[in-house]
């Protein structure tokens, strides 16, 4: 499918406009194109030729013309257009956090910046700073961004690692010479980003079994090729990726398993546990002296350490082990726990889909219950709703949930805490919906933590979304005393969300676990902008899971009646 391609090179033609200067809401039309057609389930290039692409919510008639120029012609006027004068490289620049388009349209104009090499030549040698309206703490911030920005470069987010692992498992599987194939290491353990993908396979002939390897579809260049190991360069829809394979015999497969899924610290843990009980633990085995005493199955080499089996994403030496000798492991939240999603967006502000679509999406993932949380009218950029289209939504769902039994629909709204502390509608106006969620799009570095926790005393609020406000990708987050904004949450009894999109995956698993310990409930929401951003649901059970969340921590693993109990819902 072309979808993700055209969708990239709608965001490009969105950055050259920006840093040209050209009106916001021309930039705002080619970013919201970018996003639905990435969203897309449906190959666009079958929907052009059907003559569909016109009946997709934000597909205009010149977005349309523009697909169908390049699924034609493979090349697109309008990009070339847009890039004109503009590199490459010094458009990328774009996703530094705290360098805007007009810094960097500065940079480029005053002091040649065309990449990032010349970007750190001008802060180094001190002209940044001598830049109108620039600065010492400005061009601080700047190189702030540019670490976190070459951070996020190095590492894979977790979605397309998994993505991109599961397709090179299913090609090895193909092979009767493989038995087992699992991707092992931080990916198994599920954290935020992963360095190289590493998967750990058992069969016979490793050398027969790393030449099928190395001759998989995608890979670019072949970096190892050996016996028992393989690496190789893989091509992928956006940035190529390291995929190494190690082979093992299947009698060692559960320790190679238990010792390649890591936590370095778990596995040293692990190690001093089987030393104190006269044993030997490595990727090989188990052993007593010499005799191997376990290792063909992960749940082998724990059991003669004394311990069960414990689940790869809390191996953090957190305090695991120690649970685990006194038998007070927690149950772990799983994703069939998952009873519904408080926090979805439709078309009615900047999202994809249609009431209807996302109800019937839901219902597809067998959910008693769903809140629809657009945005509200402070949020302009994302067509945040006013009062009036507000009252429309409610009237909406109250006329949709008619034709649903085996559904609730909740009335929601994404409210904007702005500037002042206030909430960006009345109390009269948010008091007659089911869930109230909470967030900061602005201001990041402003009194931050008064205003969330003058939100959370508001009596209409419900959940307090992205509590952090990071991208993983390219931004920290806000100025925010977290521990704070906690302190309040469990006073007034509010929930905190673990937001499930792979770029945010807000409250972390550290302050997600320290908020389980002061007792305050989680929502594990997607913030879904359509209908296939509510897969991402998994991604924040793994990061229920790192954070030893069980099902009664977690608020939408409640059945309806009790959620409803819960929220006060009339």
């Amino acid at each position: 499918m072309k979808n993700k391609e055209i969708a990239e090179i709608f965001d490009r033609i969105a950055d050259a406009l920006e840093f040209k200067g050209e009106q916001f809401f021309r930039v705002l039309a080619y970013r919201k194109a970018a996003r639905i057609i990435e969203e897309l389930t449906d190959d666009i290039d079958v929907l052009n030729k059907q003559d569909k692409l016109r009946e997709i919510p934000g597909i205009g008639e010149g977005i349309a013309k523009k697909i169908d120029e390049f699924l034609k012609t493979g090349k697109m006027k309008k990009l070339a257009e847009a890039m004109q004068g503009i590199s490459k490289d010094l458009l990328e620049l774009l996703n530094i956090q705290n360098l805007g388009p007009k810094t960097l349209k500065l940079t480029s104009d005053e002091l040649g910046v065309k990449n990032l090499k010349d970007l750190k030549r001008v802060i180094e040698d001190g002209s940044l700073t001598k830049l109108f309206r620039m600065g010492e703490k400005k061009v601080e911030n700047i190189q702030k961004g540019i670490a976190l920005f070459e951070h996020g470069k190095a590492r894979t987010p977790i979605d397309r690692a998994l993505e991109i692992a599961d397709t090179v498992v299913k090609y090895l599987k193909k092979s009767r010479l493989i038995a087992n194939a699992t991707p092992s290491g931080s990916l198994r353990r599920m954290k935020e980003t992963i360095g190289d993908i590493d998967i750990l396979v058992s069969g016979k002939n490793g050398k027969k079994i790393v030449d099928y390897f190395t001759k998989m579809p995608g890979v670019m260049q072949v970096l190892a090729s050996g016996d028992t190991k393989g690496s190789v360069i893989l091509e992928t829809d956006l940035e190529p990726i390291q995929v190494d394979i190690r082979i093992v015999p299947e009698k060692q497969y559960g320790a190679a398993l238990q010792y390649f899924t890591g936590s370095k610290e778990h596995n040293v843990k692990i190690r001093s546990l089987a030393k104190e009980k006269g044993l030997k633990v490595s990727e090989y085995g188990v052993f007593r002296d010499k005799k191997t005493i376990a290792g063909k199955t992960e749940a082998s080499v724990y059991k003669v350490l004394g311990l069960p089996w414990i689940p790869p994403e809390i191996r953090e030496d957190r305090g695991e082990i120690e649970a685990a000798l006194a038998n007070k492991l927690p149950k772990l939240v799983e994703l069939e726990d998952i009873k519904g999603d408080l926090h979805i967006h439709t078309n009615n502000s900047d999202a994809v889909n249609t009431l209807e679509e996302m109800v019937n999406a839901a219902i597809k993932l067998s959910y008693e219950y769903i809140a629809f949380a657009d945005h509200s009218k402070a949020a302009f950029y994302a067509n945040g709703l006013t009062e009036e289209r507000l009252k429309r939504e409610i009237n909406a769902i109250a006329k949709l949930q008619i034709s649903y039994n085996n559904i609730r629909i909740l009335r929601g709204i994404e409210v904007d805490v702005l500037d002042s502390g206030k909430l960006d509608f009345s109390d009269e106006i948010l008091s007659q919906l089911d869930v109230v969620v909470a967030s900061v799009h602005q201001g990041f570095k402003k009194r931050v933590t008064e205003r969330m926790c003058s939100a959370i005393e508001n009596p209409n609020v419900d959940i307090i979304a992205h509590p952090t406000g990071r991208l993983i990708s390219r931004r920290p987050g806000y100025d925010v005393n977290l521990e704070k904004v906690l302190e309040y949450a469990k006073k007034y009894h509010k929930i905190m969300e673990i937001n499930a999109y792979p770029d945010r995956l807000d409250l972390n698993d550290i302050w997600t676990r320290k908020a389980k310990e002061m007792g305050i409930k989680i929502a594990i929401n997607t913030d879904a902008h359509g209908i296939a951003d509510l897969e991402w649901m998994k991604f924040g059970v793994s990061v229920a899971r790192r954070a030893w969340l069980e099902k009664q921590d977690v608020v939408n693993t409640l059945k309806w009646k009790d959620l409803k109990n819960l929220l006060n819902i009339r």
